[in-house]
């Protein structure tokens, strides 16, 4: 295993609230989490609770201020910062003294961490040495590339920079933070050229980077050309992110069935053309612009996460694919030291079962979306459809895409947009049993700007409006977690000294990715035996079939001697899906 100077896992983003405020929690104790930036409404109202918890002035920002949504979010992530730098000072003060919170520091991190020598110090040489060295989690922020839809002021549209991504962009640039942006969801060239514009994100004067750049990617080929584009434009990309398709929760961005495990050995194995390719463009981009070289080669980190559940699996990504840190993020949605979740929904998770967890349409961007039955925002939504009312007032708007009936988009889970797409439905006069499903496909999408923040409220004893409803989004890893746990206890499952899982049977992490996989196959197989003049789809299906055989075959060779049982699982799973061997 690897020797580690703090922890070797991090918090992922989680919905738009869950993680909202988990670095002030987590960061004082050197674990990095991320906060989304995407609704700013909840980031205000997150900032006048922690301005009034700690006897802070507030002034509010409202709408009508000019740029209110990058001066919301620059203003709530450095009070953050101001209470993490708090937090950390008193945790110093503390670490001459019995049962104080350093010690609870040091007993989280990993058995093999060098910091616990340090320990053994004399008291003045180890106060010394925490005032000096202690690590801190980083305060890191996560902008979702596809969410940068456009702004209007008095009937016209207002300038790109206006954008929600940009602005979300601009207000991360312009905090405190010495951090990273998490870029997910995807390449955006519009929103990499406006990180140019913010001195930040280059060396200064002495060669350090204050904020850095993680790219949430699913595959070698798109970190690559991902990497040498920012790279082009002098801009460094610090942190790979690898996500499986499994996710930690969320949404989910599934491959054509290429499997994890042969994409973390792409890594492995090209990490180093990798930085190779990307450090000369760099260095040249730099040199371009007659910008300061950093003092010291800018390094990479590859990571990963999504559907980690065991020490096992967590020492196997670090130490068989040379990880540099791995993501945990579902299973922390039963630690409320962690996070911030209403006790309603917490318990509906601790007691979810495999069953209860679901691959969904919930989401209005046509993603596919983690969740679990009985989530009220879900419950509320079946009974306006029952009642003849579906869909829901569109409130905040930060996913109004779809042009179909509109000029400017609309969302699809909007009262607005299902009201004309079911008219046109109705007019179609279909069998009962098609109306159906395409009736169940229309009303599935909800409310995930208010869903996915409004818990978090909840959860802080915020009032509420009646018809704000909870959505949740942890992935199916979660099953396998029961238990409402302290920080502590998550930490020391993570490390392999206590055990936290129930007593279901839980499939390797690589298994429940494939499991998922070949659901995806059987249900499009399924729809291409009913077209089979789908040339485009039937070159896909063609694709995805290799891409998932060829990773069995890289499973089974990768476990023949290291986990036998994980092949006879696979074989097992395998005979459940026939529908994989059909010829094409």
């Amino acid at each position: 295993m690897k020797l580690f100077e703090g922890h070797s896992f991090h918090i992922p983003v989680m919905g738009l609230g869950y993680s909202i405020d988990t670095p002030i929690n987590v960061a004082p104790y050197g674990i990095s989490s991320v906060i989304s930036l995407v609704d700013d409404t909840l980031i205000e109202k997150m900032r006048e609770f922690y301005c009034n918890k700690f006897d802070i002035p507030f002034k509010t920002i409202s709408k009508k201020v000019d740029d209110f949504r990058a001066k919301r979010i620059a203003e709530y992530l450095n009070l953050v910062d101001k209470i993490v730098k708090h937090k950390v000072e008193e945790l110093k003060s503390t670490a001459l003294n019995a049962g104080s919170e350093m010690e609870k520091y040091i007993s989280m991190l990993p058995d093999s961490s060098t910091i616990k020598s340090k320990f053994n110090l004399a008291a003045d040489d180890l106060s010394k040495w925490v005032n000096e060295k202690l690590h801190v989690g980083s305060i890191d922020v996560n902008i979702m590339t596809k969410l940068d839809q456009a702004h209007y002021k008095n009937g016209e549209e207002l300038p790109i920079e206006h954008n929600d991504a940009h602005a979300a962009l601009r207000g991360f640039a312009n905090s405190n933070l010495d951090s990273a942006l998490v870029l997910s969801a995807g390449m955006s060239p519009r929103l990499y050229s406006y990180i140019e514009n913010f001195k930040d994100f280059f060396p200064d004067n002495i060669g350090n980077i204050k904020k850095k750049i993680i790219l949430k990617v699913s595959d070698f080929r798109s970190a690559f050309i991902q990497g040498k584009m920012l790279a082009a434009k002098g801009l460094w990309v610090s942190e790979y992110r690898i996500e499986s398709g499994v996710n930690c929760g969320g949404h989910c961005f599934p491959t054509v069935g290429v499997l994890f495990g042969p994409i973390l050995e792409e890594f492995k194995n090209n990490k180093d053309r990798l930085f190779d390719t990307c450090i000369d463009i760099y260095k040249s981009a730099l040199e371009k612009k007659e910008h300061v070289q950093p003092t010291e080669t800018p390094k990479i980190k590859i990571t990963a996460q999504g559907g980690v559940g065991t020490s096992e699996e967590h020492d196997f990504l670090i130490d068989y694919y040379d990880m540099d840190s791995v993501g945990w993020a579902s299973p922390f949605m039963l630690v409320p030291e962690v996070v911030s979740i209403d006790t309603d929904t917490m318990n509906l998770l601790a007691d979810g079962k495999e069953k209860d967890y679901y691959y969904s349409g919930l989401s209005p961007l046509g993603v596919p979306f983690n969740s679990i039955y009985g989530a009220s925002m879900s419950v509320q939504r079946l009974e306006l459809a029952k009642n003849g009312t579906e869909g829901t007032p569109c409130s905040k708007g930060y996913l109004r895409y779809n042009t179909e009936y509109t000029k400017k988009p609309i969302c699809t889970s909007s009262r607005q947009y299902q009201t004309l797409k079911l008219k046109d439905l109705a007019a179609l006069n279909l069998p009962k049993d098609e109306y159906q499903k395409a009736y169940d496909k229309i009303i599935e999408p909800e409310c995930l700007c208010v869903g996915l923040g409004v818990s978090t409220i909840l959860s802080k004893d915020i009032e509420v409006k009646p018809t704000d409803k909870v959505t949740v989004c942890p992935g199916p890893n979660l099953a396998y977690f029961s238990k409402i746990s302290t920080l502590k206890e998550m930490v020391d499952h993570i490390y392999g000294r206590i055990n936290l899982l129930d007593n279901s049977p839980r499939p390797h992490m690589f298994l429940k990715e494939l499991n998922m996989y070949l659901d995806i196959f059987k249900k499009r197989i399924d729809a291409f035996l009913k077209d089979i003049d789908n040339t485009k789809e039937k070159k896909q299906l063609i694709k995805f079939q290799k891409n998932i055989f060829d990773g069995v075959n890289y499973y089974k060779e990768l476990f023949a001697e290291k986990k036998k049982e994980v092949v006879v699982e696979m074989d097992k799973l395998l005979g459940r899906y026939p529908s994989i061997n059909t010829e094409l």
